[in-house]
């Protein structure tokens, strides 16, 4: 395969262009690129594509694709070219066994043995003497662990507290209609995890040079998912695609072997003298009843999600390995998604361009950092909450990303000193005076308020604003006379209230300076009506569950720390990877004990 970089389209901004169209016009460009007849490319993939707005109006599609070519040297093919932009493909595809054999550190006689893991007839139940591997927790990062060990033949079984995805749907419903909190099924606890209700982005930072990424996003639209996440430079599935994906791996696994056991809490865990785990302590709810039974293993991956909070403090007190982690807080801000469009295509109504997104970043005058997180397109703000008498948002979207309002949190970077106290959950207690303070100013609503309301209810206008360029009043007359209103587009009831009251005055001082700096990359987006809704407390994990380089806990042998919750992922996607990686070190460690 010959790999192609920088194939450059313009726009078509009144009609859209079909798969097939889309094809014919890749192949044209293709052959013209590497001088050959378009009839002697056999096939063509996309590999990625992106939005280049740089000229805006003028829009761009660019796309790298990989070709094959027929009748041809595909090595002569590229020398002839002298184009830096042709290249033969390296071979990034990725390999589960070669993954765990890279960890064992041994040569190819041992493939034998790794491949035999996938036998499932066999099931691998000599490997490990009828002791299963359990996961804890089925977000992302626990699915993925389960799909690829059950992929290998393992039969692992999955603990996840909140319920199945379809009585969880019901739940939150509830929950937004009524303000009725099901504490054990919510936004942030069952299957598929937090991100189940959130934007549904694929995109992350996470480097990927033995190819886990492209894996999981193949998983991904094998289960259900659009095949443009494969291309598309900020992939995204939506809540409502999401939810019938997460449930189909669900099933893979079932059929594979493994079992899911909803509405159960893992409530403590057994370790022995030696500090290695010999089991744990479930509690099912069956019908209102709690059932507590032991199930025994020596293998435990720890996926919880970054809210389990229960679940930190019995690690806690069982003497896990933590440490303090920093995270950031905010608020959501909105803001009408057409002025988005506007600064980021220069057009307001794209017909033929999904909803713009945007990434913005600054430093303070205090050196904290302040960016924009999880931003949703065409979103919604949703309460967020898991635990009674507080309250957190969240900003979701639908795969259509079709609401009036673009969203996103503008969070302000903490760290250990900003906490309280020295506890190691310290963080955890500082969220939860956040989610605390924003229940009651809201009354168990979202409280809202409006930026120009929010910054007004500091007197050192200009203090705030230092560095900004412009003063606050100029700023203001301008967005004034662009003088647009929205009403908030969000899921739970909300009401107008002092949201500057939430964070501390420092807190508070950044994200205004974050806000006006921001307002200079995109027009009015610091504009008085802009909406402000929190509080944005669950971002990351406050606790990391350190691990050593083997992906077990530094102090418990047998015990995985993995994914968000214990502190080594920030996304659906990275959180995959890393189920991914732990399934790689639990296998590895199953073949060193053969």
């Amino acid at each position: 395969m010959i790999r192609i970089n920088q194939i450059k389209i313009r726009h078509d901004l009144e009609k859209r262009i079909s798969n097939d169209q889309l094809r014919d016009v890749l192949i044209k460009h293709a052959a013209k690129i590497l001088h050959v007849d378009k009839s002697q490319i056999k096939d063509i993939e996309i590999i990625r594509h992106s939005i280049d707005a740089r000229k805006k109006p003028e829009i761009f599609d660019i796309y790298l694709v990989d070709v094959a070519v027929k009748g041809a040297d595909e090595t002569k093919v590229v020398s002839k070219c002298k184009n830096k932009d042709v290249s033969l493909k390296e071979k990034d595809d990725y390999d589960f066994d070669k993954q765990v054999l890279s960890i064992l550190n041994r040569k190819d006689e041992r493939r034998e043995i790794v491949s035999s893991f996938s036998n499932k007839e066999k099931a691998c139940d000599n490997a490990f003497n009828d002791d299963r591997i359990v996961i804890i927790g089925a977000g992302p990062a626990g699915l993925f662990c389960g799909y690829m060990l059950a992929l290998k033949g393992l039969k692992p079984l999955i603990i996840e507290r909140g319920a199945d995805v379809d009585k969880r749907t019901e739940a939150v419903e509830h929950f937004w209609k009524t303000g009725e909190l099901n504490t054990s099924t919510n936004v942030q606890f069952g299957e598929g995890g937090a991100g189940t209700f959130s934007d549904g982005k694929l995109n992350t930072m996470v480097k990927d040079k033995d190819g886990r990424g492209r894996e999981a996003l193949k998983i991904f639209v094998k289960h259900g998912a659009q095949e443009e996440i494969l291309y598309d430079a900020k992939p995204h599935i939506g809540t409502d695609v999401l939810r019938n994906v997460v449930k189909n791996i669900r099933e893979d696994i079932k059929k594979l072997g493994g079992e899911v056991l909803f509405e159960t809490k893992v409530t403590d865990i057994i370790i022995d003298d030696c500090g290695k785990i010999q089991g744990l302590i479930a509690e099912t709810d069956k019908a209102g009843v709690l059932e507590k039974k032991e199930i025994q293993c020596s293998r435990v991956v720890l996926a919880i999600g970054h809210s389990a909070r229960d679940t930190f403090y019995m690690l806690k007190d069982r003497k896990v390995s933590m440490e303090k982690k920093p995270f950031a807080v905010g608020f959501r801000v909105e803001h009408p998604q057409s002025i988005i469009n506007k600064s980021q295509y220069g057009i307001e109504d794209p017909k033929t361009l999904p909803p713009a997104p945007y990434k913005l970043t600054t430093t303070t005058d205090n050196g904290r950092g302040v960016y924009s997180f999880c931003m949703c397109p065409g979103g919604y703000v949703v309460n967020a909450s898991s635990e009674e008498g507080r309250l957190a948002v969240n900003g979701m979207s639908y795969s259509k990303r079709d609401g009036t309002n673009a969203n996103s949190a503008i969070i302000v970077t903490v760290d250990p000193k900003d906490f309280g106290g020295d506890d190691i959950l310290s963080g955890v207690e500082f969220q939860r005076r956040l989610e605390e303070k924003a229940y009651e100013i809201g009354q168990g609503k979202i409280p809202v308020e409006l930026y120009g309301d929010f910054k007004g209810a500091f007197n050192d206008i200009s203090n705030l604003v230092r560095n900004s360029g412009k003063s606050s009043e100029s700023e203001h007359i301008e967005d004034k006379e662009s003088s647009w209103k929205i009403d908030p587009c969000m899921r739970g009831d909300y009401t107008f209230a002092n949201v500057h009251e939430i964070l501390p005055d420092e807190l508070n001082n950044c994200f205004i300076q974050g806000m006006e700096k921001f307002g200079k990359i995109i027009k009015g987006y610091n504009s008085d009506n802009t909406l402000v809704s929190g509080v944005e407390s669950r971002t990351s994990s406050p606790v990391r569950i350190t691990r050593d380089e083997n992906c077990q806990s530094v102090n418990i042998k047998g015990l995985y720390p993995c994914g968000e919750g214990a502190g080594y992922a920030g996304g659906i996607m990275s959180a995959a990877m890393d189920g991914m990686k732990v399934a790689e070190y639990v296998v590895s460690d199953i073949v060193k004990a053969t």
